[in-house]
């Protein structure tokens, strides 16, 4: 990993991943067996378990991170959603109305459900003793999640119209407003992305220290445009490999060589699987790594600043490796995968400060006996991994 330089008069905090594959692969799999024979009721418990594996090998400085989450609170948030999407889809059965009115209910009540998790998780989360908080309001989740939740959910409205014979044909108007509402979506993507993630690092506070995300959502479109470059330049390599391995199994046709026919067939298709391979893998890696560093080397406050330096190579090679060896395991590789990501993507990143560490936790320290963040944040202990 490169060094960085450190400005001067300010200080450098690295971000070290102390995890071990075997280590968490023990706390995963006891995690898998106990949702499994309790139908799900132990995730919450088993959620607790990994952050507070996660948080307590992510060293900030020196000092681990900790989750003070309670499982028996989160279980009521786990419930109350549980029931919500048991309740839409029931409703979805019932009728398209019933279905709609439900999915209605259900888009006006998640920002606020997305509030309450960011705040418990911020409230839940300490570094050297201090909790960090999340101070946005209600109006900005609600504000965040508009521009993507009125096409998605105008698209899954429809869908209830939908006709359950597949040979039936659906109206006009239903498959317009799929096509329209679809294409919303897609384009609003960026926009919608850049929003959330603005209402979730402009409101990030430990002590007095808020963040801030300064970058527009120009920034946002151009890495979702250059990942579809990247994709389709993918598509075009793997198109012109399967046009080379064509051309040898018409050749090969012709001259009536089974042998080498054979081997044209089976170049077509190692040219289709590693096309297909390699538009996931290059595809996921370009965004997860250019839109890692774009958040945090533009989420900065007056005292504190990040720099993320992770690489597009280094996290396609990880991605690969990860793939073949959970596949080849039948799954089981991937708390190892899990392990190998996270300790990628956490010790790219860089914290520098203005201000002495030991300074800003003592500011902390004063401001922290207003408890009112932690008391909202425990009102149902939701916790939905955003």
């Amino acid at each position: 990993m490169e060094t960085r330089d450190t400005p001067p008069g300010q200080t450098r905090l690295p971000v070290r991943f102390t995890g071990s594959g075997s280590e968490y692969f023990r706390i995963w799999i006891v995690n898998l067996l106990l949702t499994l024979v309790t139908l799900g009721l132990y995730h919450p418990w088993a959620k607790v378990r990994k952050l507070r594996y996660f948080y307590g090998n992510t060293l900030v400085g020196d000092h681990a991170l900790d989750f003070h989450g309670d499982p028996r609170r989160m279980l009521r948030g786990f419930l109350l959603v549980g029931a919500m999407l048991v309740a839409y889809s029931v409703a979805g059965h019932v009728s398209a109305t019933a279905g709609l009115i439900a999915l209605l209910l259900v888009a006006a009540v998640w920002p606020a459900l997305f509030r309450a998790a960011m705040q418990f998780r911020m409230a839940n989360t300490s570094w050297r003793g201090m909790r960090f908080h999340f101070s946005g309001e209600l109006r900005g989740a609600y504000l965040a999640l508009l521009p993507l939740f009125v096409p998605g959910a105008l698209f899954i409205g429809l869908t209830q119209w939908l006709p359950d014979d597949p040979k039936a044909g659906a109206p006009d108007w239903v498959v317009w407003g799929l096509v329209t509402s679809q294409l919303a979506v897609l384009a609003l993507l960026p926009l919608g992305w850049w929003l959330v993630k603005r209402y979730q690092h402009d409101h990030y506070l430990f002590g007095t220290v808020q963040t801030q995300l300064r970058t527009g959502v120009g920034s946002f479109y151009g890495v979702f445009f250059k990942t579809l470059l990247v994709s389709l330049a993918v598509v075009l390599a793997a198109g012109g490999l399967a046009f080379v391995a064509a051309l040898a199994l018409g050749f090969s046709a012709a001259l009536g060589q089974p042998g080498a026919l054979k081997a044209g067939f089976l170049g077509f298709a190692i040219a289709g699987i590693a096309g297909y391979l390699g538009f996931l893998i290059l595809a996921h890696s370009f965004f997860t790594s250019r839109m890692q560093n774009l958040l945090w080397n533009r989420t900065k406050s007056s005292r504190v600043r990040f720099e993320s330096r992770l690489g597009l190579r280094p996290m396609a090679l990880l991605t690969l490796k990860n793939w073949l060896l959970t596949l080849l395991t039948l799954g089981f590789y991937w708390p190892f995968a899990a392990i190998a990501t996270a300790r990628l993507k956490l010790e790219s990143v860089t914290v520098f400060t203005r201000t002495e560490p030991d300074q800003i936790v003592e500011r902390a320290r004063l401001v922290s006996s207003d408890a009112s963040g932690e008391a909202a944040a425990d009102l149902f202990g939701i916790d939905v991994g955003l």
